[in-house]
């Protein structure tokens, strides 16, 4: 067992430095592929400012694409520089290790040259001879043979671990050069990143600058979206209350059917019980008209009480959205999405969040959203964020088409739907196309609005995507 213990000792020992191996594997995975993201966003977050300056003159929507490309470019730029950080571990692990190996190598070569001075000094075969023959037994003549062929091996490989910590230590400078190269590039390219979003910082510096010239402009357009808004909300609110009063129709109409045949099938057994006892009676009576028999007969057994039903298991039912059990089950699977919900578009950004939005350039523009507003590229399809059916589809002037859909007691309302591809009562899946995204002139793109809903109540959207 005592063997054992130093084996056991050094496992412990390591397993820190394993420990620590695996979380850098995962750090750097993690930070190759929050570069592989970042660099899919900037992408989308250039295609987008290159549609907004299509416009003849600046826009809301041309500052949200260049603020957006900025935050992206910053995110970039941190990520840049957790990679030199890890970059310069790295080199440093480098040098640690390529000084132990050249002390490892001196200290080889040194008792390498002990070895062939004594070899030297031994160099006489019958030096070797009388050494042998010299024993006082011939036991200890084979030992000391045994010790001569081992001292050969051992001086060997002597030599062979020199040639090897010889090429580690060419290996690790080549690889320290390597990292040295790869800090550079990356130092390089990160002074690069710096550089452009000064540039970017400077646009939208000027765009504000605009803006600020055309504020009563602005408003005025705001004031007018806030009237089509309102139109949109109040069209949102009446198609709910429709759908809860026509669910609690449905509910009550079921209830009473349920009422109903309880109290026919109540009667029935009533009658069959009245019957039975009609004929009991009738049995009875012919039975004591009858001549008396030797031995009195046994009176007829007493009838059977009607067995009274269990009640039943009451079921979930938080209201009438949710008065079947495939409804619940929809309204569970909603909320244990909430922060996680797809945005409805494949790319893009975020034009406005939920609630009083101020502008965060001085602009005194103040916006109110009842949901989250993406931009996306024209024309792009807009995709459900959860399976539902779609329960309304209807046109609004100024906002294009309204789209509908339920998940038990959840709603989403997806608002500036051109070409709808799915209708009134169709039953979608999550991902599948609801239609094309409507094209926003004054942004120069696609634009959507998602509101949630539970029940009638107006949710905070922020709550429930999934955010970059």
């Amino acid at each position: 067992m005592k063997k054992f213990i130093p084996v056991l000792l050094l496992a412990f020992a390591l397993l820190p430095v394993l420990a620590q191996a695996q979380n850098n594997q995962q750090s750097r995975e993690e930070l190759e592929r929050k570069k592989r993201e970042l660099q899919k966003e900037m992408d989308e977050a250039q295609a987008m400012l290159r549609e907004t300056k299509k416009t003849s003159k600046e826009s809301l929507g041309q500052l949200r694409a260049l603020r957006n490309k900025i935050d992206v470019r910053s995110r970039m730029i941190r990520n840049i520089n957790e990679e030199i950080n890890f970059i310069n571990g790295d080199i440093n692990t480098a040098l640690r290790d390529v000084k132990t190996l050249q002390k490892d190598l001196d200290t080889l070569k040194q008792q390498y040259a002990q070895l062939i001075v004594a070899a030297y000094k031994n160099r006489s075969s019958y030096a070797m001879l009388n050494f042998v023959f010299s024993a006082d037994s011939f036991n200890d003549a084979i030992k000391r043979y045994q010790y001569l062929k081992q001292y050969r091996e051992f001086r060997r490989r002597q030599a062979d671990n020199i040639i090897q910590t010889q090429e580690q230590l060419k290996q690790k400078v080549k690889n320290l050069e390597s990292q040295r190269v790869k800090r550079s590039e990356t130092l390089k390219t990160e002074q690069s990143e710096r550089a452009t979003l000064e540039k970017d910082r400077k646009e939208k510096d000027e765009v504000v600058a605009k803006l600020k010239g055309r504020e009563k402009e602005l408003q005025q357009d705001i004031e007018a979206k806030k009237r089509a808004q309102k139109k949109v909300q109040d069209a949102i609110r009446l198609a709910i209350r429709k759908e809860i009063e026509d669910a609690r129709r449905k509910a009550e109409a079921e209830e009473l059917a349920r009422k109903k045949a309880a109290e026919a099938e109540r009667k029935r057994k009533e009658e069959e019980r009245r019957r039975a006892a009609a004929a009991a009676a009738e049995a009875a009576k012919n039975n004591a008209s009858a001549p008396v028999a030797a031995a009195t007969p046994a009176p007829p057994p007493p009838a059977k009480e009607p067995e009274r039903e269990a009640p039943a298991k009451p079921a979930r039912v938080l209201n009438v959205l949710e008065a079947s059990p495939e409804a619940a089950a929809l309204s569970d699977n909603f909320e244990a999405n909430r922060g996680r919900l797809p945005w409805p578009v494949e790319s893009g950004l975020i034009l406005g969040y939920f609630g009083t939005q101020k502008d965060a350039d001085n602009i005194k523009i103040t916006v109110v959203n009842d949901g989250l507003i993406f931009g996306t590229r024209k024309g792009a399809p807009v995709k459900a964020v959860f399976e539902g059916t779609v329960k309304r589809v209807f046109s609004i002037s100024g906002a294009g088409y309204v789209m509908l859909l339920q998940h038990g007691q959840y709603f989403t309302n997806y608002v500036g739907i051109q070409s709808p591809s799915v209708k009134a009562g169709d039953h979608v899946r999550t991902g599948q196309v609801l239609g094309t995204a409507r094209t926003n002139e004054d942004e120069s793109m696609g634009v959507v609005e998602v509101h949630i809903y539970k029940g009638a109540s107006l949710q905070n959207a922020n709550n429930w995507f999934k955010l970059r």
